[in-house]
């Protein structure tokens, strides 16, 4: 593999025979013409795939927003929502990397259709539990958590999924049109839901998700499975959750990357949390609010992802720099005097938060061998997930103890300071410097990393 530590580097995807070793080869990082950015819908299977998951991700999105509102009214603590997300995300904590190796050992197409099978009942007990008012509040943490084991088979399954509908070469427009639908999702599914809210309550919300999560399973069994290029399945053997471990270690991308998802994912990646306590504590709004705030953040975040999709490449560069963005514009936003300022910087919030995101998703999917592919996603997954469990409780407990305002700017600062030191870090290792080009042809104060000289 070739190494992704200065601001040059770049990476590509294996070929479709590649072992775990392979390595990577060198690729350009032009921007892609618009014409190309929706390239991947020419492929049958993952035309059928992108429109099972406008679906699914709307009934998702719906399904978060009402979860978190219900617990704030039966509750009446932030810090119960917080409580609530870190439940949905222990199980990948715990279990995420075992995750990983049973989705190297299974078929992704058959291990989705379980997942999606379960999750939908999941949804509906939840649907009924609350359409019957009989809900309470320990009702939707057992469900939480139980989704939350479904996610860890789910997640790292899906991701490996992408690759055997698409192949390698289409690999990064995949994952930009898939983050492109995710947030498509979140602009339609907290507004509906808000709505919904309002007039019939937080039932409906599960009921329509539970609906989503049936369509998502008949989709999966339409696939042809001759066009799928299927990943070979490891065999069970000992010492492969280890060999993951390393081999993840061991590629500077994946460890930096990783490094950097972390930070992010504690610290910053809370907004149910943070907007909630917004949303009732700082403005005042009822689950409308809620829903709006939402929404906004999914509108920057859709924006940022179209953008990606005609990115041709990524370097740890664009990471760096956009974790440092995410992280300067969430604690602006701590400081918005009205909700006007409030309400725009949650766009620029979105937009950050997805191009860091698509990064960091292609660049540790196209650096890791496919035979490892699961389980190195795994890890990934692990850290993003299992980073907003642990983070949902820390920032839950800080906006009720400081107020939203002090939680929202912690959740920025701390990663945008870590960025930075990172950013050193990855400078002297690979003996960079910063220069300023003054020459007269050159854009005023243009900035450019050059190899330090000895």
């Amino acid at each position: 593999m070739q190494p992704a530590l200065d601001d040059t580097s770049t990476l590509t995807d294996p070929s479709p025979s590649a072992t775990s070793t392979a390595p990577a080869a060198p690729a350009p990082t032009e921007k892609r013409d618009w014409r190309d950015s929706f390239a991947t819908l020419k492929i049958r299977n993952y035309r059928l795939f992108v429109q099972s998951q406008i679906i699914a991700n709307t009934g998702l999105w719906m399904q978060r927003v009402a979860q978190d509102w219900l617990v704030l009214q039966l509750t009446g603590s932030v810090a119960a929502v917080g409580m609530t997300v870190a439940l949905q995300f222990t199980p990948m904590l715990v279990f995420g990397l075992l995750g990983g190796v049973i989705a190297d050992r299974y078929p992704k197409r058959t291990l989705l259709t379980i997942s999606q099978s379960s999750a939908g009942v999941l949804a509906g007990m939840l649907a009924l539990l609350t359409l019957t008012g009989a809900v309470h509040a320990w009702h939707v943490y057992l469900i939480a958590i139980m989704l939350g084991f479904v996610t860890v088979i789910d997640n790292p399954a899906r991701q490996v999924f992408v690759n055997e509908m698409v192949g390698p070469e289409h690999l990064r427009n995949a994952i930009s049109v898939n983050s492109s639908i995710f947030q498509l999702g979140g602009l339609i599914g907290p507004a509906i839901s808000g709505i919904l809210i309002h007039a019939v309550g937080e039932g409906w919300s599960f009921a329509i998700n539970a609906v989503a999560c049936g369509y998502v399973v008949v989709t999966l069994l339409r696939m042809r499975t001759s066009e799928l290029r299927v990943s070979p399945t490891v065999a069970r053997g000992k010492g492969q959750l280890r060999e993951g471990l390393r081999y993840a270690a061991s590629e500077p991308a994946i460890r930096w990357t990783i490094v950097l998802v972390a930070f992010v994912a504690v610290f910053g990646m809370n907004m149910p949390v943070l907007l909630a306590a917004f949303a009732k504590d700082v403005f005042h709004l009822g689950a409308g609010g809620y829903g709006l705030f939402n929404s906004l953040v999914a509108a920057g975040a859709l924006v940022g992802a179209l953008t990606s999709t005609r990115r041709g490449g990524i370097r740890l560069r664009l990471l760096a720099g956009a974790a440092a963005v995410f992280g300067i514009l969430q604690a602006t936003a701590s400081i918005a005097p009205v909700m006007l300022i409030y309400c725009i910087t949650l766009v620029f919030i979105g937009a950050a938060t997805l191009v860091f995101l698509t990064g960091a998703n292609t660049l540790v999917q196209s650096t890791a061998g496919i035979e490892l592919r699961g389980r190195v996603m795994s890890l990934y997954v692990l850290v993003l997930l299992g980073g907003q469990a642990i983070g949902a409780v820390i920032m839950g407990r800080i906006s009720e103890s400081f107020g939203p305002r002090a939680a929202m700017a912690i959740s920025g600062l701390t990663p945008a300071i870590a960025t930075i030191g990172i950013a050193f870090i990855l400078a002297r290792t690979a003996q960079l410097k910063l220069e300023v080009d003054l020459h007269r042809h050159a854009p005023a104060g243009h900035l450019r990393v050059v190899p330090r000289v000895a």
